[in-house]
């Protein structure tokens, strides 16, 4: 696996550009580092000894899931102890002020990382329909409930404001890269609601995002909090890389809706969904690792 990675730093000669916004120090003089990332995932995907496919066939979870989904959706949002909208107030949720509140050593953390970044497309092979490699780059730091203790690790302030947060799931820096559109997709269930703490939104064109019949843009220092089982897509229209943290958490839920919730997700995490992602992840870490020492 290694000698791929080599073999991509020889050949790779990386463009000259710069993020704008807040966040310029995430791109300019280490911009080589961070297209070599892209040039690596690229190279992790194709290379045999690295495994980052998804296996042709699916468990029942997820098979079972895609076609009942619509089902499982409509009860739990029956169940719902918060609005069943698209996009929903931040008010509701009261831990987001403190996102808000520490945004700035978040992005701190996020600029120091971000450069290691993989595609989510190397990292999720099911994501390939819709992340390009080198056009959605994640770092996970928490996944369907699995925390990714390496990653944590580089992220203390992040990891310590992600522990107040009920119910968390999924968190990972979400990196767009400059023309980027990520086509119209839903999430995996309505147990789970997103929201997005934007860190850097390029200022010179237009970053946003379509939910369901909504268009919503991103502020730095803003949180966002809307239900990814409605259609949504994304583009990022501008010439700088946009970062927002990412936050999966449990929808509030009375009976029967709970149940429902907790056992569908209860199986996606123990599906090859999610543990071929955990598997990658470790791979790309020990590879990242190897190319530091």
């Amino acid at each position: 696996m290694v000698r791929h990675v080599l073999a991509a730093m020889r050949v790779y000669s990386p463009p000259l550009s710069s993020c704008s916004g807040a966040g310029n120090g995430l791109i300019d003089k280490r911009i080589m580092k961070s297209d070599l990332s892209i040039s690596v995932s690229g190279s992790l995907a194709a290379c045999p000894s690295s495994a980052l496919v998804a296996e042709p066939g699916r468990p029942w979870p997820v098979r079972l899931g895609k076609r009942l989904r619509g089902t499982f959706d409509r009860l739990i949002a029956g169940s719902s102890l918060v609005a069943n909208a698209p996009v929903l107030d931040v008010r509701d949720f009261v831990w987001t002020a403190l996102l808000r509140d520490q945004w700035q050593d978040i992005l701190a953390e996020a600029r120091t990382v971000a450069l290691v970044a993989p595609s989510l497309a190397t990292i999720s092979p099911d994501h390939r329909a819709i992340a390009e490699i080198g056009k959605w780059r994640s770092y996970f730091l928490w996944g369907y409930g699995y925390r990714i203790d390496d990653n944590l690790t580089r992220c203390p302030r992040t990891r310590d404001v992600l522990a107040s947060i009920p119910g968390l799931a999924t968190a990972f820096f979400s990196i767009l890269a400059p023309g980027t559109h990520i086509p119209p997709h839903r999430g995996v269930s309505k147990g789970l609601i997103t929201c997005h703490l934007a860190l850097i939104v390029p200022r010179a064109g237009d970053v946003r995002m379509r939910v369901q019949d909504r268009i919503v843009r991103w502020s730095e220092g803003e949180t966002l909090v809307f239900d990814d089982t409605y259609d949504h897509e994304v583009w990022n229209d501008t010439d700088g890389t946009r970062v927002v943290l990412l936050i999966q958490f449990e929808r509030p839920l009375r009976r029967p809706g709970k149940w429902i919730a907790d056992l569908f997700l209860g199986a996606v995490r123990r599906s090859a969904f999610v543990q071929e992602a955990r598997a990658n992840i470790a791979r790309w870490n020990a590879v990242v690792e190897q190319m530091d020492g």
